[in-house]
């Protein structure tokens, strides 16, 4: 993202929490808006797709403790209401990639190691200028990847290993990263190697952007290598075992720190981020931790009570004991046998009993029926429903 879209996009409103929401709130809220503009579930809606990517954007801020404490920073000092050079400020004769280089501190050389206010310039991760004057092409973070998976509903409650093919931008082979056909490109005089150029922004302030002569990459290839055409990075196509843990839920999206593509010239390489698809299953459903499941019973079984046996996901049959009278629509729990926590602990399954009718009756059975009828006498189980609908 750009200098001007990490400092004004309020990505709290995005996902539509307070400033001091919690990582949980976070978490609640991305995964709300995730869901509901999916492209998977908005197939063709460009609008959808966009907000998709916007939450995203977001999440992938805000979602992160140290990311986000750089962009709170950055607003707080930067933003609206923030930091806003006035009349004058320039005579100062600095402007923001002095502040970051080290010029906070007299005698301090612009780009030196260890000069200025230390840590200050990661609140913006390499978007200013921190490397001016230094003649060494700097090293650069890897490229963030996106995959999706579709597990099954049992893989998802227990977790899976799958492999992952994926593809991303990596070191030519041909040419060792380097872009020269000869492997020998030298330092880009126009951004002295830092793959980086200042620009005004009146006021004493300056913004810095990608170099265009050398694209960024702090070297020219004099002799360009035909594989990656000069850019020393090529498509690469690798598969990865990916661990995916226990109780994920559809639409879930899970980081992999440093899976993603490699750096160049030293640097870090990127995110993994995976979004989880989950099966349905025949028989079982989730609420949260919880598995749930439907159950039909006798009428003989819910008036006069008994046990029936209830099956799990991929363990044995529990027991449950009916009492007598109980209703269509009961909810039973059967603890410690839902989805794995990721405590290790797990969840229940809610059984829900259904009092199932018979479509045909034998003449035995119906004219038991009917006894039965008769022995009830008059009573009526919708007595008194209709005063009660009124409202009265």
């Amino acid at each position: 993202m750009s200098t001007k879209d990490f400092i004004e996009k309020d990505y709290y409103k995005v996902l539509g929490v307070p400033k001091d929401a919690t990582e949980a709130e976070i978490k609640k809220a991305y995964r709300k808006l995730a869901r509901e503009n999916h492209p998977d579930a908005n197939t063709g809606d460009a609008r959808a797709e966009e907000r998709f990517k916007s939450v995203t954007e977001a999440y992938d801020v805000l979602g992160d403790a140290k990311r986000r404490k750089e962009y709170d920073e950055a607003r707080a000092l930067f933003g609206p209401g923030g930091f806003r050079p006035g009349p004058g400020s320039g005579q100062f004769g600095f402007d923001l990639g002095d502040l970051f280089n080290g010029g906070g501190q007299p005698g301090a050389a612009p780009g030196a190691a260890g000069a200025g206010f230390g840590g200050i310039g990661d609140v913006f991760g390499g978007l200013f200028n921190r490397g001016g004057g230094t003649g060494r092409p700097q090293p650069r973070r890897g490229q963030d990847i996106e995959s999706e998976v579709t597990l099954s509903f049992t893989e998802a409650v227990s977790g899976a290993t799958v492999p992952l093919r994926m593809s991303s931008s990596a070191a030519c082979k041909a040419c060792s990263g380097t872009g020269d056909k000869n492997g020998t490109p030298r330092v880009c005089p126009t951004c002295v190697g830092t793959g980086q150029v200042s620009r005004g922004g009146g006021g004493g302030f300056s913004l810095t952007d990608p170099c265009t002569d050398c694209r960024g990459r702090g070297l020219i290839a004099d002799d360009p290598c035909t594989v990656c055409r000069g850019s020393g990075r090529a498509t690469s196509s690798r598969t990865m075992q990916v661990r995916i843990p226990a109780g994920v839920s559809d639409g879930q999206r899970i980081r992999l720190r440093g899976k993603g593509a490699p750096g160049e010239r030293g640097g870090p390489s990127g995110d993994l981020n995976v979004v989880v698809h989950v099966d349905a299953h025949p028989v079982f459903g989730r609420r949260g931790d919880n598995l749930t499941i439907t159950v039909p019973v006798t009428f003989p079984e819910a008036a006069l009570g008994g046990e029936i046996k209830v099956p799990t996901l991929g363990g044995p049959p529990v027991t449950l004991k009916l009492p007598p009278g109980t209703p269509g629509g009961l909810t039973m729990r059967a603890r410690g046998k839902g989805a794995v926590r990721k405590d290790g602990t797990r969840g229940d399954l809610l059984v829900t009993i259904e009092v199932a009718v018979p479509r045909d009756l034998g003449e035995t059975a119906r004219k038991a029926l009917e006894e039965y009828r008769v022995a009830q006498g008059d009573e009526d189980p919708r007595a008194g429903l209709f005063e009660a609908a009124k409202g009265e």
